[in-house]
């Protein structure tokens, strides 16, 4: 499913609507990348042993990891015409509800919560809600926001 609008000034009449990513695999050796690229080598995401008799059963992606998948997760879920460039414009919000126990499956639910002209472009804030598959409880909530330039 797609949200899709002819042009960034038809933005308005997307909010409301949403649109859901497929499912991405969160293996060990995902959380092992994200934990050299940072420096965030915390037991509880890499030592699956000790992980193991810990509090979560397994060892747990960062949060910041599942943050990151974020602009993976949403990509192609806006489509919006005659837009020369997007960037993320920032967030509002994060809350963390949840870890994400290696081997889990996550996607990302986005809806459209508001569209405002700026002299940059058109600024869109989404909710954005990494779900867990088989979990009643999200992994985390956001607000994001991204910028669309039209082209």
């Amino acid at each position: 499913m797609t949200i899709s609008v002819s042009n960034p000034a038809a933005l308005p009449d997307a909010i409301g609507q949403s649109a859901v990513s497929d499912w991405l695999l969160v293996d060990q050796d995902r959380i092992q990348a994200f934990a050299d690229a940072t420096g965030d080598h915390q037991w509880i995401h890499l030592d699956v042993e000790r992980a193991a008799a810990g509090p979560f059963g397994s060892t747990i992606a960062h949060g910041y990891l599942t943050l990151s998948l974020i602009p993976h997760l949403s990509g192609g879920l806006i489509d919006i015409g005659n837009v020369a460039m997007a960037v993320n414009y920032g967030l509002d919000r994060v809350r963390f509800l949840q870890p994400v126990k290696a081997g889990s499956r996550v996607r990302a639910r986005v809806e459209i919560v508001s569209a405002e002209e700026s002299k940059q472009g058109w600024r869109v804030g989404s909710k954005t809600t990494i779900e867990i598959d088989g979990e009643d409880t999200p992994a985390l909530v956001a607000e994001t926001i991204a910028l669309y330039v039209a082209g």
